[in-house]
């Protein structure tokens, strides 16, 4: 007999090598897109550390000769009673109650609009559409008309309730629930007795969770970068946001030459929430949550 012929598994695929040339423009892009991004943020870090003769006297990227960052952030926060202080817990209440209510609502709509179907679906989905094209600054004096017919102008509801609504949020949820919420996952558990609350808790905002985690970091950050909202609806300065209070600081600066370095050292302090929020949230942007939960 002749012995069979040996099977041999073919050589696997080297993988190919992206070009040297390619590496270099690549990492040139990517360099200087960082340098973009992240020269503001060092200005911001020299320039808290200088008083407000050594701002305007000295070199802007480089530290002045006696740097003192601890006495002067700590002249931010105790300034007119520590008003600094009472704003930032001010933004902390708008953007953080905002967002979280933002998101919520957004699950709750995107996850209706996309699991049931009623008359009028399409219609509600494209006002949410035309609710996302329109510029938040153009709904700004409507919103202070109708509050102020409510009698709640010039306070935190003012600020708040529009800040629960976020037609991109809806949107968003709405296509992530469409993909990543199986019906035959959503048909099992009711099958198995569970309500659509149930359901809708304990399954939907559980597959949604990047979609969730997106919709509030997009809406915290909106929230406390916006300046006109709080500026046609506020007029008691304690009830300022960071970006209000730092604006009125400089319409005084030529007054108070202080308050120029007041400011920087407010603005310094306004983006470690927003760098703190990233840095934890970014480990929740997870794809795939529902592998292996239905079978093919």
């Amino acid at each position: 007999m002749t012995p069979s012929p040996r099977r041999t598994r073919p050589a696997a695929a080297m993988p190919t090598r992206t070009p040297v040339r390619h590496r270099i423009i690549i990492g040139a892009l990517l360099t200087t897109a960082a340098v973009y991004f992240l020269a503001p943020v060092y200005w911001l870090v020299v320039s808290a550390t200088k008083d407000s003769a050594d701002l305007f006297g000295t070199f802007g990227f480089w530290f002045s000769d006696h740097p003192r960052p601890l006495r002067y952030l700590t002249a931010v926060l105790t300034y007119d009673h520590g008003v600094y202080a009472r704003w930032f817990a001010n933004s902390l209440l708008y953007a953080g109650v905002g967002a979280v209510c933002a998101t919520l609502l957004s699950a709750a709509a995107g996850y209706a609009l996309a699991k049931f179907p009623f008359r009028g679906r399409e219609t509600v989905f494209g006002l949410v559409l035309a609710g996302v094209l329109i510029p938040s600054t153009a709904l700004a004096l409507p919103l202070y008309f109708l509050f102020s017919a409510l009698g709640l102008a010039n306070t935190y509801a003012a600020v708040l309730i529009p800040s629960a609504v976020s037609p991109f949020g809806v949107y968003l949820c709405r296509i992530y629930a469409a993909a990543a919420v199986p019906d035959s996952l959503l048909e099992a558990a009711r099958i198995d007795g569970a309500g659509e609350a149930r359901i809708f808790a304990g399954l939907g905002l559980r597959l949604m969770g990047p979609a969730l985690v997106t919709v509030f970091l997009f809406q915290f950050v909106h929230i406390w970068n916006n300046y006109f909202l709080p500026l046609v609806m506020l007029s008691d300065s304690g009830l300022y946001p960071v970006q209000l209070g730092l604006t009125t600081w400089i319409g005084y600066a030529d007054r108070q030459p202080v308050l120029y370095q007041y400011t920087v050292g407010g603005a310094l302090l306004s983006v470690l929430p927003l760098m703190v929020l990233m840095t934890v949230l970014q480990r929740y942007w997870r794809t795939g949550l529902t592998e292996g939960s239905v079978k093919a």
